[in-house]
Order: C-alpha cells, then structure tokens, then sequence
C-alpha cells in the first residue's frame, strides 16, 4: 500500500498518536516528518503569526516527499490535495482524553521533541479543545477527503487497527515515544 507515496498527511484529534505515527513512518519511509504544531508554536508556547505558519507550511508540500501531521484547517485541503495519502486517526473522545492523559503523566514538564523550547502541559483550554474536536473540526476533515477520493485514505477508528495495519505493513509494532 505504501509503494509510491512520498507525501502523507496524518490528520486527527489531538492525543490520537499522529506525530508518533509521523516518527515511525518516517523512520520506516525514509521521508522527511515535519509537525505542524512545531511549526505554529515557538519557545514557550507562543504562537508563530498565522501568515508565517501557512506559508512555511505550504512551502514545505510543495517539496517532493515529506510527513506532515496535524489538523490545522488554515492548509488542510493544500496537504490534502497535495498528498499521496492520508491517513484520519479518527478516534472517539474517550480515546482522544486517554491519549492526552496519558501522554501528560508520561512527559509531564519535558520538553516535545517536535515542538522545540515547549515543555508537556495541560490545561483547561487543551481539554475543552480535544472535547470539542468533533464538533469544530471533523467535519472539516471529512470535506477535504471527498474533495480528494483519488487519494489513498486511510480512516482508523482506534489504536489497535492503527497498529494491526502498521504491523502489516512493516513487520514489528510502533514505537512509542
């Protein structure tokens, strides 16, 4: 399934696993991994102005091969329609809430790799955010993937198929990070 593709878009709610997906395969694909929320946030949790961010964004999926991850809506249908697949790690809010609980108590006060100069936190804000995604932005996801039925897209609805399919794919399991 992943014999030509040099451009994937991993989209989904947060806690979902995307940019630990992102690593894996782009460890496995030997393709650059670029992670937009490293993109919009700089040191300590400021915000890139939005201009910025898009257009370093759309600079980098006009390249030839690469992984993005995120669900930013600003250039959602771009990475979309510029991809060779997509892959929507479409979990429920229960999943979603575990992931990001999970994801604080394990990296709570350390710093994230993709995000440079920004430490693991939580807060009422990112709660109401991962609560609310189905709301503000599934939809938005789903508008861009029937724009693009050419594309291969790839919907996991949890964890265990994400892993049996990677498992498939590449012979071991993801590691986690």
């Amino acid at each position: 399934m992943l014999q030509n593709v040099n451009k994937i878009s991993i989209v989904g709610g947060p806690g979902t696993g995307k940019t630990t997906l992102a690593e894996n395969l782009g460890k496995k694909l030997n393709l650059p991994v670029y992670h937009i929320d490293g993109i919009h946030h700089l040191e300590n949790w400021q915000k890139r102005d939005t201009d910025e961010r898009d257009k370093i964004i759309l600079d980098k999926i006009s390249t030839s091969e690469w992984i993005m991850d995120g669900t930013y809506k600003s250039t959602l249908e771009e990475r979309v329609e510029n991809s060779d697949m997509v892959i929507f790690l479409n979990y429920s809010k229960l999943a979603r809430v575990k992931g990001i609980l999970s994801r604080y108590i394990k990296h709570r006060g350390e710093e994230k790799p993709e995000i440079p100069g920004c430490k693991e936190k939580m807060d009422f804000e990112f709660i109401k955010f991962t609560m609310n995604w189905d709301k503000t932005k599934k939809e938005l996801v789903y508008k861009a993937l029937e724009k693009n039925q050419n594309k291969k897209i790839i919907i996991f609805k949890n964890r265990k198929k994400l892993n049996k399919w990677y498992e498939e794919e590449f012979g071991n399991k993801i590691e986690v990070y």
